[in-house]
């Protein structure tokens, strides 16, 4: 698989979402938890999701609780701490695996397409890849790198 359309995800409601739900639009993946040092990029990303979504800009979120077990709630229970915690109304999916033998295809094929400081692994909760509209990797982002600091990379391809 080469592109994001090609795939599909469970949303956090359970419902299969064919990716191609985001063509022609600017993407950007992460890899979230809920009781991470980082579970503050929520509002970050919450924010660049108001300021750029009307201009083509989606969210993907994607729980994990391969690092230190930081996402250890049911989907449910993390649909509320996000929307009751920071708001969130980006589109959420149920919790995958991002590294190992259970990696998500989706994970798979982003790591193939983008290895970051750690090699192609995810280094920690809060990694973030940037796809263009035509569905292809253009960045990855370091876990600790703000919602803030990947305004400019935002705007280079919306």
């Amino acid at each position: 698989m080469s592109r994001l359309y090609e795939f599909e995800s469970t949303n956090i409601d359970g419902q299969k979402v064919p990716l191609k739900d985001y063509e022609n639009k600017l993407v950007l993946v992460v890899n979230v938890a809920s009781a991470c040092g980082l579970t503050p990029h929520y509002e970050g990303l919450q924010s660049l999701y108001h300021e750029y979504k009307d201009q083509g800009l989606e969210i993907l979120g994607f729980p994990c609780n391969q690092f230190g077990a930081q996402e250890p709630g049911t989907e449910e229970e993390i649909k509320t701490f996000c929307t009751t915690k920071f708001n969130v109304t980006f589109p959420m999916f149920a919790k995958i695996d991002v590294n190992g033998p259970e990696t998500a295809p989706l994970y798979k094929w982003l790591k193939d397409e983008q290895a970051g400081s750690e090699g192609a692994e995810i280094e920690w909760n809060f990694a973030k890849f940037l796809i263009d509209k035509k569905g292809n990797v253009v960045e990855r982002f370091h876990p600790k790198t703000a919602p803030v600091d990947i305004k400019s990379s935002i705007e280079k391809f919306l």
